[in-house]
């Protein structure tokens, strides 16, 4: 399968000009882009609307069954993309047919439970926990100090962890998402923090999703539902984080949502929407396997063949998106959340908004006169070709007591 124009998947590009690149791989390439994995692992890139449509709505001929995959005998045991693309990992993300839709179901019924009320005040209490050891400083990185640590937080709290739990989770999810040398170390310590959070619950159930979820009828067993506490962590953290993250920037930097910085409510949705067509946390994601030789964006593809799902190449491609410098205003035809059958569950999506917005309304009903305390042009980017967010959000603001 390997072409010789092959693109690698990494390197500084996609930190500091995605979208370009994005551009000249569709130019080059058209709507299937040859790709190089680490240990040069050959790949598909899906880059068209259409053809991403096209994947994500035939879960049949395009499977999540990694089994599928005819390159497992050239995948070392320390491979670090290991935890993103596993094999026999009995998680939702590579069930599929009746028995994914089952589980499903149990996820989003554990999730839907959970009251939007309980949800914002969760959200708003760790915000302004979060900002109370800060806002006295007049100086902040609004990442590290604050967009990577209220996701997890709040999430922890609404599966039942102790809030001290909180920044080992942190640490672990970072690692294992950017899939480099923690990679491996990072999935352990989720894995095994997840299983006394089970065990525990097992023993004296409570309110909340862990507890929903062991007593769902459907089935499954504690292994199971801890690997889908696992995705469900890792998918509700950090691209939640850098939705906050990567909206703050905006605002901050963009003339165009300027009245957000001065209360304006309406600006804040049309930003966090904006993010999510122009520079969504989640670019790319492993994948989908062809059961069957196929073609595809005048591809031939071949049984077995691993296809990544390109959301961000998808969301910018221009027979979609003809004026790209218009405003997305409230389209959300955008990719960031999936297509299909296997998207984001819609009570996740729900949350995840609620977290991302309450977080960015407190910034900025504390700290009114916010400002960025460096060029916009010297921010930089996580080195992950798979999520975009800032490694930094340096600001300066009046100091304000807290509360």
């Amino acid at each position: 399968m390997t072409t010789p124009d092959a693109v690698p998947l990494s390197g500084p590009r996609f930190q500091t000009e995605p979208a370009r690149l994005y551009r000249e791989m569709r130019r080059d390439h058209g709507a299937v882009v040859p790709v190089l994995l680490d240990g040069d692992v050959p790949a598909w890139l899906v880059l068209g609307y259409r053809e991403l449509h096209q994947v994500t709505g035939d879960p049949v001929l395009f499977s999540r069954d990694s089994d599928l995959w005819n390159q497992w005998e050239n995948i070392p045991a320390d491979w670090p993309l290991l935890p993103m693309i596993g094999r026999k990992q009995p998680s939702i993300l590579y069930t599929v047919g009746e028995r994914h839709r089952e589980r499903a179901a149990m996820i989003s019924n554990a999730l839907e439970a959970v009251d939007p009320f309980e949800l914002r005040g969760h959200a708003e209490r760790f915000a302004d926990e979060l900002l109370d050891a800060l806002c006295a400083e007049g100086e902040a990185d609004l990442i590290a100090q604050y967009a990577m640590l209220l996701p997890v937080r709040v999430l922890a709290r609404l599966y039942g962890f102790p809030d001290e739990d909180g920044p080992g989770l942190v640490t672990a999810l970072n690692d294992m998402i950017d899939g480099r040398e923690r990679a491996l170390a990072g999935q352990a310590h989720l894995a095994s923090s997840m299983g006394r959070l089970l065990a525990d619950r097992r023993k004296e159930p409570a309110d909340d999703v862990v507890s929903r979820m062991l007593a769902d009828e459907s089935g499954f067993g504690d292994e199971e539902i801890m690997q889908d506490l696992m995705v469900m962590m890792a998918a509700g953290h950090q691209p939640t984080a850098d939705w906050i993250g990567n909206s703050l920037r905006l605002m901050l930097t963009d003339d165009r949502f300027a009245a957000s910085l001065f209360g304006g409510r309406h600006s804040v949705a049309e930003a966090m929407n904006e993010v999510l067509w122009e520079d969504t946390p989640t670019q790319n994601v492993a994948g989908r396997w062809a059961a069957r030789d196929t073609h595809l964006g005048g591809r031939r593809i071949k049984a077995g063949d691993l296809l990544l799902l390109g959301l961000q190449g998808a969301n910018s491609d221009p027979q979609v998106r003809t004026d790209a410098a218009a405003l997305t205003g409230g389209n959300n035809a955008h990719f960031s959340f999936g297509h299909g059958e296997h998207r984001c569950p819609f009570p996740a999506q729900e949350i995840a908004e609620v977290i991302a917005r309450t977080g960015i309304e407190v910034v900025l009903d504390r700290l009114p006169d916010i400002d960025l305390a460096v060029p916009a042009e010297s921010l930089t980017r996580r080195p992950s070709p798979w999520l975009r967010g800032l490694t930094t959000l340096p600001v300066r603001f009046t100091p304000v007591p807290a509360r």
